[in-house]
C-alpha cells in the first residue's frame, strides 16, 4: 500500500533558477587517500575540462580521506593556485563518510562525485548532471554496463562488477545497471533527506543510497560512460567484495522487516503522475494486478505441491484443506508486501485474519468442485483432480483479488493516513548576518548550510567524524561558502 509523504517533506524537482555570478551550481567531490601522485593531474585535467565546457558556475572539493603522505600538501597547493578548488581534510577513512560529509556541507544545489584516477571519460559530465539541473532526476549515475558503454578493463574485473549487479537484482530488485561505476551525482535537496538514512561509510556507501532512492520512488538518471580501467588502482578486491555482501544483507533485512522509513521520501515530489485522481482508473490497479497474478502463480505451484505430498497419507479433502492454508497463509504474506506494498508488522495479525477468511471462500469454491467431481465419478485420476482444482483456483483467484483489494488491503486515502514526522527543511538566510525565514524572491536551494559532519537532523551514526577546511581563498567572490 502506498503510503503518501508528508508536505514539505521535499520540493518540487524544478529547473534550477538562473544563479548570481560565482554562485556555485555543480560541486565536484574527489575523495582520496594517498594519492600525491594522481591528485595534482586529475584535479587539474577536470578542471580545465570544467573550465572549457560547463556552462554554470563550479566548485572541485578535494576530500581527503585521512591520508598520510603528502596528498593534503598537494591539495592545499591546488586550492591556493586555483580559485574553484577546495579541500577538507576528514581525520577516519572511507569514501562514504567523505562524500555524506562533503555533500553536507556544500552550498551548490548538484552534487557530483569522480574517482581520482578519472577513468570515466569527462565528457559524460555533463550529461549526467543535466537532469538534475533540469529538474527531471533526483540521482544520476554513470553506466559502464549500459549497452552504448564503451568499456576497457580486465576479465576479472568484469566478472565481479556483473556478478555483483547481478546479486543487486537478484536480493535488493535492484533496477539501476551499474551501482559501483565512481561517477555519480546528486541533488542537495534529495541529499539532504536522504543521506541520513544511509549508514554504510565505506565503498558500499552510494550502492546503498541508490537501493534506498529507488524503493523510495525516486528517478535515477543513468548515463553510458567510456570507461578505462586504472591497472594501479589500489582498491581491495576482495575486502571490498566482501564488505558489500555484508551491506547487501543488512539492507536486505531491512527492507524485508521494513525498519527504514522510506516514507520519508517515498513519492515526495507531488508531481508523480500516478499521484493524480483519475476519474475512472483506480490508484495502482495495473501494478498491482501484475504483481497478484505473479503471487498468484507462485502461489498455485506452491499449493499443487503441497496438495500432492498430502494427499499421499490422506483423502484429497483433507489435503486439499491443508495446502490451501499453507499457501494462504504464504499468499496473503507475499500479496501484502509484494502486491499492495504494506511494509513493518503493523496490521500484519490482521491482514492474516482477514486473509484466513477469504481463504475460507477458496476453500469452499475448491471443496465444492472435488465434491462434484466425487459425485460424477467414483475414483477420478490425480490429473483430473488437480485440473478441477487449477480451474476452481482460478476462480478463487479472482474473487481474492476483489476482496484483498477492497477489504483487506484497501487504499490509503490522504485524510486517514499519519503523516510521517518531515525533515526540518525551512529555509534560512546564508548571509553572515545571522538567519532570516523564508520570503519572495528566494529559490528553494537557499537552506541552511549543513555543519560538517551533520545530518539533516543534526546528528550523524558517527559522532566522531571530524570535518577541517582548509580554503585559502575564502575572500574570493566566487567562493560564498
Amino acid at each position: 500500500m502506498r503510503t503518501d509523504s508528508s508536505p514539505g517533506t521535499l520540493p518540487a524537482r524544478e529547473h534550477l533558477p538562473a544563479a548570481p555570478a560565482g554562485t556555485p551550481v555543480l560541486d565536484v567531490v574527489i575523495p582520496v587517500y594517498n594519492e600525491e601522485k594522481d591528485l595534482q593531474p586529475c584535479v587539474r585535467r577536470l578542471h580545465e575540462h570544467l573550465d572549457r565546457t560547463f556552462p554554470y558556475a563550479f566548485r572541485i572539493t578535494i576530500a581527503d580521506n585521512a591520508s598520510t603522505d603528502t596528498t593534503p600538501q598537494v591539495a592545499g597547493r591546488l586550492a591556493a593556485e586555483i580559485p574553484e578548488v577546495t579541500t577538507f581534510r576528514l581525520e577516519q577513512k572511507g569514501r562514504g563518510r567523505a562524500l555524506r560529509a562533503v555533500w553536507s556541507a556544500s552550498d551548490a544545489p548538484v552534487l557530483a562525485y569522480m574517482d581520482v584516477d578519472l577513468s570515466t571519460d569527462l565528457n559524460a559530465l555533463l550529461p549526467l548532471v543535466a537532469p538534475l539541473i533540469s529538474g527531471h532526476s533526483d540521482l544520476a549515475i554513470g553506466s559502464r554496463l549500459a549497452r552504448s558503454s564503451r568499456v576497457v578493463r580486465g576479465p576479472k574485473r568484469e566478472f565481479i562488477s556483473r556478478a555483483y549487479n547481478l546479486i543487486l537484482r537478484g536480493s535488493l530488485q535492484a533496477r539501476f545497471s551499474d551501482a559501483q561505476c565512481g561517477f555519480k551525482a546528486i541533488r542537495r535537496d534529495v541529499a539532504q533527506v536522504l543521506l541520513p538514512l544511509v549508514e554504510d561509510t565505506g565503498w558500499f556507501f552510494d550502492t546503498e543510497m541508490l537501493v534506498l532512492a529507488e524503493r523510495a520512488g525516486l528517478r535515477i538518471h543513468e548515463v553510458p560512460v567510456d570507461w578505462v580501467d586504472d591497472p594501479d588502482s589500489t582498491v581491495h578486491i576482495v575486502r571490498t567484495a566482501t564488505d558489500d555482501l555484508k551491506g547487501v544483507w543488512r539492507v536486505g533485512r531491512a527492507l524485508a522487516t521494513g525498519s527504514l522509513p522510506l516514507d520519508r521520501i517515498a513519492r515526495p515530489f507531488g508531481d508523480d503522475p500516478r499521484d493524480r485522481d483519475i476519474k475512472d482508473v483506480p490508484k495502482g490497479l495495473a501494478r498491482q494486478l501484475v504483481g497478484f497474478c505473479v503471487v498468484g502463480a507462485l502461489s498455485t505451484l506452491f499449493y499443487l505441491l503441497l496438495y500432492s505430498g498430502f494427499r499421499v497419507f490422506s483423502g484429497s479433502q483433507i489435503a486439499n484443506a491443508l495446502a490451501l492454508l499453507v499457501s494462504a497463509v504464504a499468499n496473503t504474506a507475499a500479496n501484502r508486501r509484494l502486491t499492495f506494498g504494506v511494509r513493518g508488522r503493523g496490521g500484519a495479525v490482521r491482514h492474516q485474519a482477514q486473509g484466513l477468511v477469504v481463504f475460507g471462500i477458496g476453500l469452499a469454491l475448491t471443496s465444492g468442485s472435488l465434491a462434484a467431481l466425487n459425485a460424477a465419478t467414483s475414483e477420478p485420476a490425480h490429473s483430473t483432480e488437480l485440473a478441477v482444482l487449477v480451474a476452481a483456483n482460478l476462480a478463487a483467484t479472482v474473487l481474492r483479488f476483489l476482496l484483498f483489494r477492497a477489504w483487506v488491503f484497501p487504499d490509503r486515502r490522504e485524510d486517514d493516513s499519519p503523516a510521517p514526522a518531515p525533515y526540518d527543511t525551512t529555509p534560512y538566510d546564508a548571509s553572515p548576518h545571522g538567519t532570516a525565514p523564508f520570503h519572495a524572491g528566494r529559490t528553494p536551494y537557499d537552506t541552511a548550510p549543513f555543519r560538517a559532519g551533520a545530518a539533516a537532523d543534526g546528528t550523524w551514526p558517527d559522532a566522531t567524524l571530524q570535518l577541517l577546511p582548509v580554503r585559502p581563498h575564502d575572500s574570493d567572490s566566487r567562493d560564498l561558502r
